[in-house]
């Protein structure tokens, strides 16, 4: 192994092992333990239940955190519905978000913690605290830390989900750009592709890669050959909306470290996914992700980071009683 490499490695494995202060001084740990003792309890009992339900809901909710924090920082505007006054166009209508889903969960916690602690916890904070549980399920223990605390935003606009959210589409210099935007590091945009290893998605995401890459009826070259021919037989041309493929290929409903031995095998299935492999630090470390014990460690740092991203000034923002409108 290399000294580089070696370097690396050791870096990825003590990062867990740093001091786990919180970087946003607005959040803190146990923020409800005066206010709403049990938030977290219920939060994680009624999600584990759904998970335990159906195993879907985990990605989906680690998708619908994902995009409320890279648009105004973690404050829920993913979670506003469109009125006639206010937010009109609002985040859900933007191209990367159409497909997302789960809002009804959110509304289910929500309406038991306004039973519990009307007025106390904020939809950001349940955002947050059900995408960490979701994904824990399958490990029965909280996979990292969340800090609370947040404030309910005001504001959602389409226009600015589509200019900040990271495309499937996007090349690793794009990426990197709007990961560091928000603080975030080549580290945490390899670790963080990492989620691809749930769930699923649909076949006309992956058609241009398939079909007509270039514009002259080809395929990606840095995709798999072979596996393109598999992905082919499951997405045929034209692609119907309804069929679906996973993202992670026979591990799509556990999360592991399995996504990283993919994309070394260039079998990721999107753009993005390829694209952690055209730099060579990205791709170092998408290697040594491969070990599972440094992914875990390095994930739960990298979601730590990002669920902390806050934009609202303290005393601004609100708690709201409903998450798909403002008070």
């Amino acid at each position: 192994m290399r000294p580089s490499f070696m370097l690396l490695l050791l870096t990825l494995v003590m990062v867990n092992s740093v001091m786990v202060c919180n970087g946003n001084k607005l959040l803190k740990m146990k923020y409800y333990r005066k206010t709403c003792s049990s938030v977290e309890s219920i939060v994680r009992d009624i999600t584990w239940r759904k998970v335990a339900e159906n195993s879907s809901f985990a990605p989906k909710l680690l998708r619908l955190h994902y995009h409320d924090c890279f648009v105004r920082g973690c404050d829920g505007s993913i979670l506003l519905d469109s009125t006639d006054d206010q937010n009109k166009d609002n985040e859900k209508a933007a191209g990367p978000n159409r497909s997302l889903s789960g809002y009804e969960f959110i509304d289910e916690i929500k309406a038991k913690l306004e039973e519990e602690c009307p007025g106390v916890v904020s939809c950001a904070d349940i955002l947050a605290l059900a995408a960490r549980d979701a994904v824990s399920y399958q490990f029965r223990r909280p996979m990292w830390k969340v800090f609370t605390g947040r404030k309910d935003g005001r504001v959602s606009l389409s226009s600015e989900a589509s200019a900040n959210m990271p495309s499937a589409s996007s090349n690793l210099t794009t990426l990197l750009t709007k990961f560091e935007f928000h603080g975030l590091d080549m580290m945490d945009l390899v670790t963080l592709s990492g989620a691809h290893t749930i769930g699923s998605t649909r076949c006309v995401l992956l058609s241009r890669r398939l079909y007509n890459f270039t514009g002259r009826g080809d395929t990606d070259p840095a995709l798999d050959p072979v596996y393109a021919n598999t992905l082919r037989k499951i997405c045929p041309n034209p692609s119907s909306p309804a069929t679906r493929v996973e993202m992670d290929p026979r591990s799509s409903s556990t999360f592991d470290s399995h996504y990283f031995r993919t994309v070394n095998q260039h079998k990721g299935m999107f753009v993005s996914d390829a694209a952690l492999l055209t730099d060579q630090q990205a791709a170092q470390m998408a290697r040594v992700l491969e070990n599972p014990f440094v992914f875990f460690a390095r994930f739960a740092q990298s979601m730590r980071k990002m669920n902390e991203i806050i934009t609202l000034a303290d005393g601004e923002g609100e708690v709201r009683k409903n998450c798909r409108v403002v008070n």
